[in-house]
């Protein structure tokens, strides 16, 4: 099932709210009488995961399980991690499998022992799963909305990555979004525009590049927002200008956010601009920002990590969230 991006939550009554899990969606099965973990896209993953294939100890013959493949941290969850296993060496995977282990989150029953439990609602098909399937791992689930609102505004600290809401009389709709909805906090920060991407030079901007001050008063970049073409022209016209006299620096991993093969180069530190965002990890922003306007007013030395206050976990670790610890 997929799930379809809204702004709020839908009301009560006919939804069950799910945590939205940040790792690699995986559907673990054991149709042809071996362990399988597939990917959304039917990619095989388990010779990536090695330590989960005890779970095909608690996984009777003929049985699948909908769930997401998550590494925690320190009580946190780390997407980081969960790419650097999607290794082509096994002995670095075998390694890494015992240095940062994954864990399988289960969510859903689809079949048990035979039994095509898809095809009914997800009423039915979560009371199964908490039934069937309890040595397994499970993803907490809840009908209250305003508990699934409290946790959009805990989430963030222990890297889940919002809410998603389930119709509770629809079937498992594979590759389908009707029956699935998902929410991601937003937030605004305002940062210093520290260098651009290029499209083609020198008049074609792809993205812009942003920087905030540390401690000492350096600059950390803290990643991009892409420049729509409808506006290209006013942002160029108060960009480019910054190109003279700029000082040298250089961006740290620029193919990993997005930034591809594009050539790049250093602006004077000059211009703020309010950008929206819906996470940082690893002191970068996990996906591309929003640009929403210029800060004419803000002093760039103002754009300090202040701007991208952490949420506190106040004790909540992904182990005490899943009723594990």
């Amino acid at each position: 099932m997929e799930a379809e991006l809204v702004r709020q939550l839908p009301e009560a009554g006919d939804w069950q709210y799910e945590p939205k899990w940040d790792g690699f969606r995986g559907i673990l099965e054991n149709a042809s009488g071996e362990l399988r973990l597939w990917s959304r896209n039917a990619r095989p993953l388990l010779r990536y995961f090695p330590e989960l294939r005890p779970l095909g100890k608690l996984l009777p013959e003929r049985s699948a399980l909908d769930g997401e493949i998550v590494i925690e941290r320190d009580g946190v969850l780390d997407f980081d991690a969960m790419q650097t296993r999607l290794h082509p060496a096994e002995s670095r995977i075998d390694r890494l499998s015992g240095e940062i282990p994954a864990r399988f989150v289960a969510f859903d029953i689809l079949v048990w022992q035979g039994e095509e439990v898809w095809r009914e609602p997800l009423s039915e098909r979560r009371k199964a799963l908490e039934r069937k399937a309890k040595r397994f791992g499970l993803s907490p689930a809840s009908r209250d909305r305003d508990a699934a609102l409290a946790w959009l505004d805990r989430f963030e600290a222990i890297g889940l990555d919002g809410v998603v809401a389930k119709r509770l009389d629809a079937p498992y709709l594979s590759g389908s979004r009707e029956g699935v909805v998902k929410v991601k906090p937003e937030k605004t920060a305002d940062c210093v525009v520290v260098g651009l991407r290029w499209k083609s030079r020198p008049d074609r901007i792809a993205t812009l590049l942003l920087g905030l001050y540390d401690g000492k008063g350096d600059i950390d970049y803290v990643g991009s927002a892409a420049v729509a073409a409808a506006k290209h022209a006013q942002i160029a016209e108060r960009v480019l200008p910054l190109l003279e006299k700029a000082p040298e620096r250089r961006f740290s991993e620029p193919n990993r956010w997005g930034g591809g093969e594009l050539e790049e180069s250093p602006l004077r530190p000059e211009l703020v601009v309010e950008v929206r965002y819906d996470k940082v990890q690893s002191n970068r922003f996990r996906h591309g920002t929003k640009l929403i306007r210029f800060r004419d007013d803000k002093d760039p030395a103002q754009c300090t990590w202040r701007e991208l206050r952490p949420a506190r976990a106040n004790g909540l670790t992904v182990e005490s969230f899943l009723g594990t610890d």
